[in-house]
């Protein structure tokens, strides 16, 4: 799906977790409904089948728990999306990228070829499945995984083996480490370990723009890839680097190999990665015509390190940003009607849900793993914590009706918030920041509170650990549900005094 991801090292982020984070948006003219549940291993399918490709896989009889956000309506598939295990480790999949032709000619997608004809007629073919997708890949891989890194060899070998029918980015996350996986045509992949004091951003293109082969192939400490990588871009001619050598195809740029630099590109992603860094690395220079990157840049780094810390309201911020003190912003009142237009924004109207899945080192391993949640346009919206090893999820975020408009549901009243706030944005922007200020702050007073209450369980005692946390969520959960029902009110009351069929005078008995 059209997403963009942030990806905090540990040394990089505030309190020393990792952190991970995409917006899941849906298509063009399509809104995904979402919902947070908990996924045991009881109801964890053995023999597995896609709905889109119709792949079968058979699965691990041995999978834990884990906490997900997938999409209400399963017209699709499950599309996890966003998940955190039982065990700590975290994926986000997929963040929909590209890669060029020669690639695709290289490694063909692995595409569902329907049944031809009917069994018995001359021109009968049987049906052909195709490789896994985003609707599959969390399913397959985080219950079966303790770490980042067992993370991305499980993935490797499924892609190896059944292949995939699109290009994606896959992020892993432990409390160590996190590792990006991008596919490369239809069975083949890199992996990239971000470094802990770094972040790294990723629009909707082919992101990692360095990659050391000598360590894929030996101690893989920061570089994983498929078993043929360096036969596949000899084969097949991918290697782009003037003068190459052997030795020099050892360091290469995999953007510039097997990416795509497009004019589409330029509207659509490299403006992302650009206001990114822009934020986080605000000192140096982004605006002026010297500038080493603007936001149509092809070079634009896969990572860097932070001026400062990155905090997880950083994170939210950049996952609703819109180009905010730039000529682009589409809300903004500088730059031409055509410039606020220009760039696909980061926070855009059919964003699903954002999740920033956080990792704290510093806490047990029974509840030490935070799903940051945020359903619907994120200018509109900012997300609110939640632990990840719970035996159930609280009905505001969980009992999302498919197609039905409903505000006892956080996705439909952060929606009707979005859509009433868009048109009056200045009038409405006092409350939303308000709101934002409120739940992220209370957030952050609960979590401190429910870690001090966990010094009394029994951390043992797997139940009463995920009942304590179960509860805590529900707090959090009636406390959203009544301060988004506010916004809503408040949201609601400015932008029906600015309807056009406004009209001051009232009846002298009112």
């Amino acid at each position: 799906m059209s997403c963009t991801t942030i990806l905090v090292g540990k040394a990089a982020s505030y309190d020393g977790s990792t952190i991970i984070a995409r917006n899941d948006d849906s298509g063009s003219g399509r809104y995904d409904p979402k919902k947070f549940v908990v996924v045991t291993p009881e109801q964890q399918p053995r023999h597995y089948r896609s709905v889109l490709s119709h792949v079968e896989v058979e699965l691990p009889d041995d999978p834990c728990q884990y906490s997900i956000v997938p999409n209400v309506l399963k017209n699709r598939g499950i599309l996890a999306e966003s998940g955190v295990s039982e065990r700590n480790v975290a994926m986000s999949a997929t963040e929909t990228i590209s890669v060029n032709s020669r690639v695709l000619a290289a490694d063909p997608l692995v595409e569902l070829v329907p049944q031809q004809g009917e069994p018995g007629d001359a021109d009968y073919a049987p049906e052909i499945p195709g490789g896994f997708g985003e609707e599959d890949i969390i399913t397959l891989v985080l219950p079966y995984i303790s770490s980042a890194r067992e993370g991305v060899v499980r993935l490797g070998k499924l892609l190896e083996q059944y292949g995939t029918y699109e290009s994606n980015g896959v992020i892993i996350s432990d409390v160590n480490d996190i590792w990006y996986v991008e596919t490369i045509g239809g069975h083949h992949w890199i992996a990239r370990r971000v470094p802990d004091d770094c972040y790294a951003v990723i629009p909707n293109q082919l992101g990692i723009d360095y990659f050391d082969m000598d360590d894929a192939f030996s101690e893989k400490r920061d570089f994983m890839c498929s078993a043929d990588l360096s036969e596949f871009i000899s084969r097949h001619h991918l290697g782009r680097e003037i003068g190459a050598t052997p030795a020099r195809l050892n360091v290469f740029n995999p953007r510039r190999a097997f990416g795509t630099s497009t004019p589409k590109d330029h509207i659509y992603n490299t403006p992302r990665s650009w206001y990114m860094h822009r934020y986080l690395n605000s000192g140096e220079d982004w605006d002026s015509p010297q500038a080493q990157y603007r936001p149509d840049s092809n070079d634009i780094p896969w990572c860097k390190t932070p001026e400062n810390k990155v905090t997880i309201e950083n994170v939210d911020f950049l996952m609703s940003s819109h180009f905010e003190g730039t000529p682009y912003d589409p809300y903004g009142t500088t730059g031409t009607p055509e410039s606020r237009h220009r760039y696909r924004p980061i926070g855009v109207n059919r964003t699903g849900q954002m999740v920033a899945m956080q990792i704290r080192p510093y806490i047990p391993e029974e509840y030490r793993s935070i799903m940051w949640i945020a359903y619907g346009s994120g200018p509109f919206t900012t997300a609110a914590p939640f632990y990840a090893n719970v035996s159930d999820t609280p009905a505001y975020l969980r009992d999302t009706p498919g197609k039905e408009v409903d505000t006892s549901s956080l996705y439909w009243s952060n929606r009707l918030i979005a859509a009433l706030a868009d048109a009056h944005y200045f009038e409405t922007d006092p409350s939303v920041e308000q709101y934002i200020e409120d739940v992220q702050s209370r957030g952050h007073h609960d979590v401190a509170a429910t870690d001090m209450e966990m010094d009394v369980v029994d951390l043992s005692d797997t139940l009463a650990v995920r009942a304590a946390l179960t509860a805590a969520n529900d707090r959090m959960g009636e406390f959203l549900q009544k301060r988004t029902a506010k916004l809503l009110y408040d949201v609601l009351y400015t932008s029906s005094n600015l309807m056009h069929n406004s009209f001051k005078m009232s009846d002298h008995w009112n």
